[in-house]
């Protein structure tokens, strides 16, 4: 069966105007494996990405521009839910 966060995945690349609450963007980090590294600011590193990604809610959404970077850092890296 299709994991939660495989599911999520799947219609937000489906979607990228899909609308997705901030903390669902920090468990679909965490499910491809970025890590918080610091908790103030919300900055995600993972052990392939040479830099830290942060992101910063907007109220209880994520912002536009960070799905799409999310989106693009899991291209770009080849990155994949670890299951």
């Amino acid at each position: 069966a299709m994991s939660k966060w495989s599911k999520l995945y799947a219609e937000l690349v489906a979607n990228r105007r899909r609308p997705l609450r901030f903390a669902d963007l920090e468990g679909l980090l965490r499910a491809f494996g970025f890590t918080l590294a610091r908790t103030r600011g919300s900055h995600y590193k993972h052990d392939d990405i040479p830099f830290v990604f942060t992101i910063n809610p907007e109220g209880k959404s994520a912002h536009q521009y960070q799905k799409h970077r999310f989106l693009e850092l899991v291209e770009e890296y080849g990155l994949h839910i670890e299951e």
